[in-house]
């Protein structure tokens, strides 16, 4: 039987474990200090608690760290790294993009992904399971940039809300002072729009949203995304009118564009109408080919001409450098394969 992990405990959680394995209450201070601002690898580390007490601890509970299984590095710096999850050895991936002073991790919450988007190599694999808190933060803990890490996306493998639970747990040890401490500024969490879980995360975290979109037709955006007919783009939108947005909490659409299919007048059109009067950003994206996917990548020129119409009608817009395609690390590439070296 695996044991229960202590990494993405809340301090009362940790206090239980501490009584548990016969130690003081306070413990689960130091406990908490030794995982999330020292980030150590073993109980071994925790060197204030005495050795009988890390023995016990490390007899009852797992901690929850454990390396990357593979890395490989793309020709811009980026870094994919494979890591296995659960009891069957599923495989995840996260991707460190460096850029300048920042260092962004793309984070996964699922072992592959139920919402089925055709263009997406995630959703082609199937589910194979939720990820728990502690390995969802143990991507955060056990890569060789742990420490300089500056931001966080959720744009990794799988639906974020679709495991809202463990993410939004994840996300509280990941901003709370007991936590890493991050500001919540420094964390963005992408959907497709799953109603439920987006209005939990709007209520309870002050965190960036990113969108994806791709197309504001409904009856289009249907044909690339079954999760439309559950979660209407419309109806999405209409939940995020309902929140303010600023700088302290932004919201943006992620636009992934096809040649021929999304990339003209009438879908920029379309775009602008569905978004006026909302303080929001469109972050257009370039396909990265798949296999047996029949369509292309719409051309530089229509992603120009697509971005200044939204511009000049008032929708900040910019297209999105990829990075990592070479190590298929960009947006829609990640499959949880053992082809890292």
């Amino acid at each position: 039987m695996m044991k229960e992990k202590l990494l993405g405990k809340n301090p009362e959680e940790l206090r239980e474990a501490a009584l548990a394995a016969g130690l003081p209450a306070f413990t689960s201070k130091q406990i908490a200090q030794w995982m999330y601002v020292k980030r150590v690898r073993s109980f071994d580390e925790m060197t204030n608690i005495s050795k009988a007490g890390r023995e016990k601890l490390a007899e009852l509970y797992d901690l929850g760290v454990s390396a990357p299984v593979g890395v490989a590095e793309s020709s811009d710096g980026t870094r994919k790294y494979l890591f296995q999850v659960g009891e069957k050895d599923s495989c995840i991936e996260s991707v460190m993009i460096p850029d300048e002073d920042r260092k962004t991790l793309c984070v996964s919450s699922q072992a592959g992904c139920k919402m089925g988007c055709k263009f997406c190599m995630t959703g082609r694999q199937g589910f194979h399971g939720n990820l728990t808190v502690a390995e969802i933060l143990n991507q955060f803990i056990s890569i060789e940039e742990s420490e300089g890490l500056t931001n966080a996306v959720f744009m990794g493998m799988g639906e974020p809300l679709d495991n809202t639970d463990n993410v939004l747990k994840a996300i509280e040890a990941l901003t709370a002072p007991w936590g890493f401490g991050w500001s919540p500024k420094r964390v963005t969490l992408s959907t497709i729009g799953v109603i439920p879980g987006l209005r939990r995360y709007l209520d309870g975290s002050r965190c960036h949203l990113a969108i994806s979109i791709h197309n504001p037709f409904p009856e289009e955006r249907l044909e690339f995304m079954p999760a439309q007919k559950a979660w209407n783009i419309t109806d999405v939108i209409d939940l995020i009118r309902q929140y303010d947005w600023t700088a302290q909490r932004r919201v943006s659409f992620e636009y992934t564009m096809f040649a021929g299919w999304n990339d003209d007048k009438r879908h920029a059109d379309a775009l602008i109408r569905l978004l006026r009067g909302l303080e929001c950003r469109v972050n257009l994206i370039r396909f990265h080919k798949i296999p047996d996917f029949p369509y292309e990548c719409a051309s530089q020129q229509a992603m120009t001409a697509f971005r200044d119409r939204l511009n000049s009608n008032g929708i900040t817009s910019t297209i999105r450098a990829s990075r990592g395609e070479d190590i298929l690390a960009a947006c829609g590439m990640l499959a949880g394969q053992h082809n890292t070296r």
